[in-house]
């Protein structure tokens, strides 16, 4: 009996010890105000369209959007003829009638073009590893558009007494500090045609309120119908506590 409650301490020890250790791990992610947030929030449509560039000049070597259409950029203002050339601009397999795959110009309802024709392909480009598709990547995780911005802005050099993995690159918002994704922004990386300075934040916050978007398409819509349901409520509420008053008025209680 004694021996059994000695092993017992020792186990709740050791799991107490191990809770401790990962509550030190955790990470928490700066939080950031985005126009999208709250019950009124709106997508910041310049900020958006910024992001689109960030994900097509930078993203989209690796990640693909699988779930989006280039059709979708119209949500965040652009003009039918702006999403047609961008779509163009790359070429996507097609099946002739002969039954072969031939390259064609993409249009507005094809999907985004991913940057590999398959997982292996991928997989064998990123020394093994594979690229996660950013479709719905600010739902997937954690934290959400807080997570996605602090990884983006996490890198830096590791600590002297931190041995790094091959390949790996030292990110203090990353479960672990080690990614195998390299730092994928720098400043004036990119040339906004609006003419905002491409600031590393600048392009963190620009591509997460894009991809924010390309998750929640439907938010703004959403969000509308929200509040007229309330405000229809409230008023049925008032309507019906009227009626009733009026109903039992000369109701002897």
């Amino acid at each position: 009996m004694r021996i059994t409650r000695v092993l017992a301490l020792a186990a709740a020890i050791g799991a107490a010890a191990l809770g401790t250790a990962i509550a030190e791990e955790e990470i928490h992610f700066p939080a950031q105000k985005w126009s999208f947030n709250g019950p009124f929030g709106t997508f910041d449509r310049a900020s958006a369209q910024r992001g689109a560039q960030v994900y097509k000049e930078v993203c989209a070597n690796c990640h693909s959007l699988k779930m989006a259409y280039y059709r979708d950029l119209g949500g965040i203002g652009m003009e039918p003829g702006a999403i047609a050339a961008i779509a163009a601009s790359v070429s996507v397999p097609t099946i002739a009638d002969d039954g072969s795959v031939a390259e064609r110009p993409a249009l507005p309802s094809d999907h985004f073009r991913s940057p590999f024709a398959n997982e292996k392909a991928a997989r064998s480009a990123n020394g093994g590893a594979l690229p996660p598709d950013l479709s719905v990547i600010t739902k997937a995780r954690d934290g959400g558009e807080d997570y996605l911005h602090a990884l983006l802005l996490g890198y830096g050099d590791a600590p002297a007494t931190m041995k790094m993995g091959d390949g790996m690159n030292y990110n203090k918002m990353f479960p672990g500090n080690q990614i195998g994704m390299p730092r994928p922004l720098s400043d004036g990386q990119v040339d906004y045609s609006d003419g905002t300075k491409a600031t590393t934040e600048q392009m963190a916050r620009d591509v997460v309120t894009f991809l924010s978007y390309i998750a929640n398409p439907e938010m703004e819509a959403r969000k509308r119908l929200g509040v007229k349901m309330v405000l229809f409520l409230v008023l049925m509420t008032g309507l019906s506590y009227a009626v009733k008053r009026k109903v039992w008025a000369d109701v002897d209680h």
